[in-house]
């Protein structure tokens, strides 16, 4: 007798196969979108003076990708909720990949800042739905815990891994390909979502999207760095930095009153901050991507402008620092279901930021070895711990038409914080460093944004303590359920 496979059995084998093939694209997505952050650092000094940007202007590189990418994240999410998660994210794929073509081929500053600002809303675009797809493929148990770790490496090789990839393409390249070596992930991306998903249903439900929204949120956050970055010629206390800010200011509330009272369907449902999980991880989350920036940020210039290393030398000079991360996000999925995602936040978090406080005794005749490469070590792996379990919390209890909105908040805190982070930390370096160039001068200023990041992360395992839910393995059980998570 011949034995033949019904249907149902034939849906049931494949399902861990697609299931599998779905992990695979969101990896790649994951690994290119946090790559794409990173990877312009070590080349900055390269494309300063390729293109002829200014001290000032050069930082706008960082800020255009992570500003649009933090700004229109939560309209991504709504979006994907509403026309298909792989409609969108296939969408996004396509205009990231166009983009890196742009920004390789730019020949003036104004043309690198527009392929960044399109790279960026690509971002915002895939990255949500995504996550999305990765949350309904992946809706209980250890499969879930495991899913969201490979993704939280990912997330932090790609950000790691981006600094090693951005030295050796500039030095032995160019500048020029730290913005075409997304393309080909891109495309790889593409055909692996095309084979790999379903296509999916409309879940959001009936309204118009809340485009003013996106703008306001976005206007409001960009208009808030410009006020930050520009202290170095305006003083905190001038005219031009106060009105600078008050703008910003009204500009968010008028998004939060927006948010409250249009008639469209809000961006963001105000309502998902009483969920003391996602509030609290997306606060936590904001803080951590603001240190992680600004950890290649200050890093990369110190071992290039005061240690004398090469841009490819101070990319294998990370490799540590992203196996470190990786090596924290596989404890931390080894762990999660033991002791908790509250406990992992904390000690992730007070680990994290130790290796801030020893970055902080950085010193002008230092060596990698004595200053960088142990802070180095006990920050990466803090990193790690931390990941997983940020993502896995802040999507506990949120409803399924709501999963994509809920996924675009927790990326949108994650670019945001990475550019608030970064404009605030190096506008009190700056401010430390003055008008010298020294090696004397720009360590201290170095030093002292690492320490500062420090305090910021202590605050982030503070907002831990007091915000989470008490029970310490809240996040790790609940993946198990969809109902809210209660204190």
């Amino acid at each position: 007798m011949t034995d033949t496979a019904t249907p149902t059995q034939t849906a049931i084998a494949g399902a861990p196969v697609r299931a599998g093939l779905t992990l695979t694209t969101v990896a790649v997505v994951q690994f290119m979108v946090s790559l794409d952050l990173s990877v312009v650092n070590v080349g900055l000094p390269q494309i300063a003076v390729g293109l002829g940007f200014s001290p000032t202007g050069l930082t706008w590189v960082i800020h255009a990708y992570a500003l649009t990418f933090g700004g229109l994240l939560l309209l991504g999410g709504k979006l994907a909720d509403r026309f298909g998660r792989k409609r969108l994210l296939l969408i996004g794929l396509g205009l990231f990949l166009f983009a890196s073509l742009l920004g390789g081929f730019a020949q003036n500053p104004g043309q690198l800042i527009a392929a960044r600002t399109a790279q960026g809303i690509g971002a915002a675009a895939l990255a949500p739905a995504a996550l999305a797809l990765l949350t309904a493929t992946f809706p209980t148990g250890r499969a879930r815990v495991k899913a969201f770790g490979v993704w939280a490496a990912m997330n932090a090789a790609g950000g790691a891994l981006g600094v090693l990839i951005g030295g050796v393409l500039t030095q032995y390249a160019s500048w020029r390909w730290v913005m075409f070596v997304s393309a080909p992930m891109a495309a790889i991306a593409i055909a692996l979502a095309w084979r790999s998903i379903g296509a999916d249903s409309r879940g959001g439900r009936p309204g118009r999207p809340d485009v003013l929204g996106a703008v306001l949120a976005t206007a409001g956050m960009s208009t808030l760095v410009f006020g930050v970055v520009r202290t170095d010629r305006h003083p905190w206390g001038s005219t031009t930095t106060l009105a600078t800010l008050g703008i910003a200011v009204a500009v968010l509330a008028a998004f939060v009153i927006h948010e409250k009272t249009t008639t469209r369907d809000p961006l963001i449902r105000l309502g998902l901050f009483t969920n003391r999980s996602v509030a609290g991880a997306n606060a936590y989350n904001l803080l951590l991507g603001g240190t992680m920036a600004s950890t290649f940020y200050f890093a990369s210039l110190y071992l290039q402008r005061v240690l004398g290393h090469g841009a490819a030398r101070t990319g294998v000079e990370f490799l540590p620092f992203a196996l470190g991360v990786v090596a924290g996000s596989f404890v931390a999925i080894k762990l999660a279901h033991r002791v908790g995602a509250k406990v992992l936040l904390v000690v992730g978090g007070l680990l994290t930021a130790a290796g801030f406080a020893w970055f902080g005794l950085i010193s002008a005749d230092g060596t990698f070895t004595a200053d960088i490469l142990g802070p180095s070590i006990v920050a990466s792996i803090g990193f790690g711990l931390c990941l997983g379990p940020v993502v896995s919390t802040a999507t506990v209890g949120v409803a399924t038409h709501e999963a994509g909105a809920a996924s675009g908040l927790l990326n949108s805190s994650r670019q945001i914080g990475a550019s608030l982070g970064l404009a605030v930390l190096g506008t009190a370096a700056q401010h430390r460093t003055g008008l010298s160039n020294t090696a004397e001068a720009l360590t201290a200023g170095y030093a002292r944004g690492m320490a500062i990041g420090a305090v910021l992360l202590v605050a982030a395992v503070i907002i831990a303590l007091l915000v989470l839910p008490r029970t310490g393995r809240t996040a790790a059980v609940d993946l198990d359920r969809t109902a809210p998570v209660a204190d």
